[in-house]
């Protein structure tokens, strides 16, 4: 099983199995010959940024004796590893948002070692990160109770559910999606989400500002990395 980075506050699933490789783009110049290059795409950036935080993780792993393997693991050093790599006891980092959800994590196992290393400063790095993650939530908490939504959600309401008829407990999805377009509810939705994400992001533009700033760096550090020594073969005892 290949090991497993849980998202933030919440429960890992039993870890094992060796770290992946990091690997870049290059480009090549006439002043600057083999400069790593940063992907432009989102999505490769999102990979380059994981593969380096288990890379991270795994060194981090490796400096306490703990070798991620590919072969499974016993329930206690299954433990050993979480406990390692998760953190342990009271989770030092908290953000409440706007919605009035927290969102914590700890500080001190190596995924957190890890992200302070390729982000810089854990810390910033998660509040900017949790907060920028839930702007989109943000905006639709907002805008719950505006009296437009509210109209077309009382239309949403009837269509799927007519007057005289049994209420289903939840509306078949197929009807829940063509109630959402001919009550125009979708459309007032997206309309009023667009509205309050602007409102989102004016409010939160230092957090956004923090965000790009530790990412980019970040990924500059990642793209950097030297290639892994790939594992030795043939010493394997049979």
């Amino acid at each position: 099983m290949p090991l497993v980075i849980a998202p933030i506050a919440r429960r890992a699933a039993p870890a094992a199995a060796a770290l992946a490789l990091l690997t870049g783009c290059t480009s090549v110049g006439p002043d600057l010959p083999h400069r790593p290059a940063v992907p432009v795409a989102r999505a490769e950036q999102d990979a380059l940024l994981k593969a380096a935080e288990r890379r991270f993780a795994g060194d981090c792993l490796a400096e306490r004796g703990i070798r991620a393997a590919a072969e499974p693991r016993a329930p206690a050093e299954d433990r050993v590893l979480q406990v390692a790599l998760f953190g342990t006891g009271p989770r030092e980092l908290s953000v409440t948002l706007a919605t009035g959800a927290t969102i914590t994590a700890h500080s001190d196992g190596c995924l957190a070692a890890a992200r302070d290393r390729l982000y810089g400063d854990q810390r910033r790095w998660f509040r900017a990160q949790v907060v920028v993650d839930n702007l989109r939530a943000e905006a639709q908490a907002r805008y719950r109770d505006d009296p437009a939504h509210r109209a077309a959600l009382g239309r949403w309401t009837v269509c799927v559910a007519p007057p005289g008829r049994p209420r289903p407990a939840r509306p078949d999805p197929v009807d829940a999606a063509r109630c959402a377009r001919e009550t125009g509810l979708d459309e007032t939705r997206a309309r009023l989400e667009r509205a309050e994400l602007t409102e989102v992001r004016t409010l939160h533009r230092d957090e956004l500002t923090t965000y790009r700033q530790l990412r980019d760096r970040a990924l500059l550090r990642a793209v950097q990395l030297p290639a892994p020594t790939p594992p030795r073969k043939g010493n394997a005892s049979s």
